[in-house]
């Protein structure tokens, strides 16, 4: 009499609530949603702050600007936020199943600090070889602090640290990366659906690192995205993407202090 086959361990978390086809569709033509009015709130966030400031007529210049004012830096990043964050707690309350997002935390997600730390020591060690070729590598962080000083500095190095990660894991870990592996359910043999898992996990690294805006950095934040993916797959939660995420964004507020790019006196 033959053995009977070992089942194969059990998803862990989210892991094991998969989304359908159609659900996977209707969670990424919401992510599709998030992002565009999160966009377009980041705009008025912007303008209306502008306004009650009495400066409209600098948003355009402030805009294109090096390193804008921490009140453009703020008020655009709140707006962007409120897509991503509300996107993916709409889509867990419609339609008949309700499908949890994984926002939880353990002692073991922890380890999502070295990871976080290393991982961003991994992406400056390969661009090391071209970093000389690269011109103004650091825009994008100078850019969100590069303008603040003392208590802006402050505010911001901590929304950084704290918020955008939860903001951007819930949108793009929680809500984009699920809705990929809904859509790739359908399919059934076991290399079918280790392609599909696959490629889940690189399209949502890809999208993670566009929506940042950035052609030099592309690379490094799509292979982050990446690894942050591959976390959520292994713990079935958020939690350790989360809290990679904020020591990857910390060693970068970190090392901007200490080469002296940020002006925390003034």
């Amino acid at each position: 009499m033959s053995e009977p086959e070992p089942l194969a361990p059990a998803a862990p978390g989210i892991m094991a609530d998969r989304l359908s086809v159609a659900e996977g569709v209707r969670w990424f033509l919401l992510a599709l949603a998030g992002f565009v009015v999160g966009e377009i709130l980041s705009t008025a966030s912007v303008a209306l702050t502008a306004s009650v400031l009495g400066r409209s007529s600098e948003v355009a210049q402030l805009a294109r600007a090096a390193s804008p004012p921490e009140w453009f830096v703020v008020s655009s990043l709140i707006g962007l936020w409120v897509g991503f964050i509300g996107a993916p707690l709409l889509a867990t309350r419609l339609g008949p199943v309700r499908h949890r997002l994984g926002l939880s935390f353990a002692p073991i997600d922890l380890v999502g600090i070295p990871i976080g730390v290393v991982g961003q020591f991994v992406v400056v060690l390969l661009y090391a070889p071209f970093i000389s070729h690269l011109h103004n590598f650091d825009a994008p962080v100078k850019k969100l602090t590069g303008g603040s000083h003392g208590g802006g500095f402050l505010l911001i190095g901590l929304l950084t640290i704290f918020v955008a990660p939860l903001a951007e894991e819930l949108f793009f870990r929680g809500l984009v990366l699920r809705s990929l592996f809904g859509l790739g359910s359908g399919a059934t043999s076991r290399g079918g659906k280790r392609a599909a898992m696959i490629a889940a996990v690189v399209v949502d690294g890809l999208l993670f690192g566009l929506v940042h805006g950035e052609l030099a950095q592309l690379a490094g934040l799509t292979l982050f995205g990446m690894l942050l993916a591959v976390l959520v797959v292994r713990t079935g939660r958020l939690g350790m993407s989360i809290i990679a995420h904020a020591s990857f964004n910390a060693v970068a507020i970190v090392s901007l202090i200490a080469s002296g790019s940020a002006v925390i006196w003034h």
